[in-house]
């Protein structure tokens, strides 16, 4: 039988210290959280993009690095509040509950949204709403950070209007393999952004690009 207290150290060690990710706070949420609990074990702890959910629910939970990456990029304080956009089953969330004051995952699939409330159920500041991805969750907002669990292809402007002046945006932005995990930053009325680091991620609904009208 697979330890996974180990797997979830090795997953640590191997896969996040190894990539510059330096946040303590961080490296301890994701040694305490155990994400067999969020995705069948033998899926945990490997270094790719995990399948959650069937059918219209499908979805892929980012791999540990690029979410540690993306979570520490977000410098998130422990009196923020977030919007966790694209949730899946809740392991970003529970993350970010450890971090921040107050956590918001919003899903736009009930079936994903209950599985996410299901494993949340016992952390007090942290909430799953049902919306459209794109929209956000303009009822909780301004946010001090929003994490996007995914690849979006346009300037997600409706998330960034929900942003406190001097909050931060991240997300896998672009296509193909020119795709860049992005920080987005507000700066009162002006939204400007910044290129991290190469990053691939499954492309989320309502973040896809228009085609292009060809004469």
């Amino acid at each position: 039988m697979t330890d996974l207290a180990a797997a979830r150290r090795n997953m640590v060690d191997g896969q996040i210290r190894t990539s510059d990710v330096t946040d303590l706070r961080l490296i301890g949420a994701m040694l305490d959280l155990p994400r067999e609990q969020f995705v069948a074990p033998g899926l945990a702890y490997l270094d790719l993009d995990v399948p959650v959910g069937e059918g219209r629910s499908a979805r892929r939970m980012l791999k540990p690095m690029v979410l540690a990456k993306l979570i520490q990029a977000a410098d998130i304080g422990a009196a923020d509040r977030v919007l966790d956009v694209a949730c899946a089953t809740g392991y970003s969330t529970g993350l970010l509950a450890r971090l921040a004051g107050d956590v918001v995952a919003l899903e736009d699939d009930p079936q994903l949204a209950r599985s996410a409330k299901q494993r949340l159920s016992a952390v007090a500041n942290a909430k799953v709403v049902t919306g459209s991805l794109s929209t956000g969750w303009p009822a909780a907002a301004p946010y001090d950070a929003i994490l996007v669990n995914g690849m979006t292809e346009i300037v997600p402007k409706a998330l960034c209007d929900q942003l406190k002046d001097g909050g931060r945006l991240v997300c896998i932005f672009g296509s193909g393999p020119g795709a860049k995990a992005t920080l987005f930053l507000r700066s009162g009325n002006e939204v400007g952004r910044r290129a991290l680091f190469d990053a691939a991620a499954a492309r989320l609904p309502g973040f896809v690009r228009p085609p292009a009208f060809v004469f």
